[in-house]
């Protein structure tokens, strides 16, 4: 049996299917490492809340031009070599942010972290499309699945680190390790000629509008992904009293319930249809995000973000995947322009929920999003059904 090295093309989508799996489980696992610990970070460096909510908030910004970044190193160098590259700059990031000496060297890292994600993100999703049209069927939320394993373990590692009474830099060292191992170990695998992205067709103004929806719900997804995933540790530590022991168990949740929805978003697509699929989880997000607004303690607040999760997790892929099918030859466009929304949300929901938060609001901050949530109700029936499924 020969091994391949880095970069050298393997023939078949069940390979590549594998690699971007990987590649979805290792962004999991950094942005969990990033988000759990803004605690522990924050009082090891003794950050304002202010300071903490703007380093957020910058996370998020330099997201958003990592991805135009990814999308230029997608046309040069192709997804898997993007997707190689950020990881390695996301692990650096990690270390730094684990072992920065002082504020001002955790701010640089964490703007580093931002733009690695943004880039990863472009790639990652990229990818995935045209593995979806290789397959022509409905596997994005498979990818998904992945990102939200590694999110619950990163989450629970961060939890263990606290309990042991270990440095904050060791957990993230261990996570930056295991996106360093992820790069090393990503492969190219060629695939059909008539599903990869090869020509740039100019994108008109009719697909923008008909992009919009999409952008809608990505908006809220992110301005509630943002908010519990940025904010949820702080908030149990801070308004319902847990230890930093405790404080990651909400995010570790809410990745858990993103693990049951995006193992199951694919087949209930086939079966009951994008729509209702899509109707149904932006109910169960309204109802479980109102209920951690109002949880009375922190376990409360923990099965609540597990809701959430499992409601929250399907509406992402569907919505990428969608929007990929508007145009697949320039599916990497497409995704990059619509990452604005998601980024924007991102914006939004940790600048409002952490500046709430550093007034004591925490609970207006959870009740806000549980009202947008709503809103994927009006745009639900623009979502479209993957090749070779009918629509209920």
């Amino acid at each position: 049996m020969s091994v391949s090295t880095p970069g050298r093309a393997q023939v078949g989508h069940p390979a590549a299917r594998r690699v971007a799996t990987l590649a979805f489980a290792a962004q999991g696992v950094s942005v969990a490492a990033v988000y759990t610990t803004v605690p522990a970070v924050t009082e090891h460096l003794r950050l304002s809340p202010l300071v903490t909510t703007g380093t957020l908030v910058a996370v998020a910004l330099t997201a958003g031009v990592g991805s135009f970044l990814g999308l230029a190193a997608v046309r040069v160098a192709g997804p898997v070599a993007t997707m190689r590259g950020a990881l390695l700059t996301a692990a650096v990031a990690l270390t730094l942010i684990g072992w920065a000496p002082g504020p001002q060297t955790a701010v640089c890292a964490y703007v580093l972290f931002g733009l690695a994600i943004g880039g990863l993100d472009v790639g990652i999703n990229t990818r995935a499309a045209a593995i979806e049209r290789a397959y022509g069927r409905s596997v994005f939320g498979s990818f998904y699945t992945a990102w939200s394993v590694g999110g619950v373990y990163a989450a629970l590692l961060t939890a263990g680190a606290a309990r042991l009474g270990r440095p904050v830099g060791d957990g993230l060292a261990v996570q930056a390790g295991i996106l360093l191992v992820v790069a090393v170990c990503l492969r190219t695998h060629d695939l059909p000629a008539s599903v990869e992205p090869s020509a740039q067709p100019p994108l008109g103004r009719r697909l923008w509008l008909r992009l919009l929806p999409f952008g809608l719900v990505l908006l809220v997804v992110y301005v509630v992904d943002s908010t519990v995933s940025a904010w949820s540790a702080v908030y149990l530590r801070q308004t319902l009293g847990a230890s930093l022991t405790v404080a990651p168990m909400a995010y570790a949740a809410y990745q858990a319930g993103t693990v049951v929805g995006r193992a199951a978003v694919d087949r209930l697509v086939q079966r009951v249809g994008t729509v209702a699929v899509v109707r149904t989880a932006a109910l169960l997000v309204a109802g479980a995000l109102a209920g951690v607004a109002a949880a009375p303690n922190w376990p409360f607040a923990v099965l609540a973000a597990g809701v959430v999760g499992l409601g929250a997790s399907v509406l992402g892929p569907l919505c990428l995947a969608s929007a990929a099918r508007l145009r697949p030859a320039a599916s990497e466009t497409v995704l990059a322009r619509l990452n604005l929304f998601n980024y924007t949300g991102v914006v939004t929901g940790g600048a409002v929920s952490g500046l709430l938060g550093s007034t004591g609001e925490f609970r207006v901050a959870y009740a806000i999003p549980a009202a947008l949530a709503m809103l994927v109700l009006t745009a639900a029936h623009h979502f479209t059904r993957p090749p070779g499924t009918s629509e209920a």
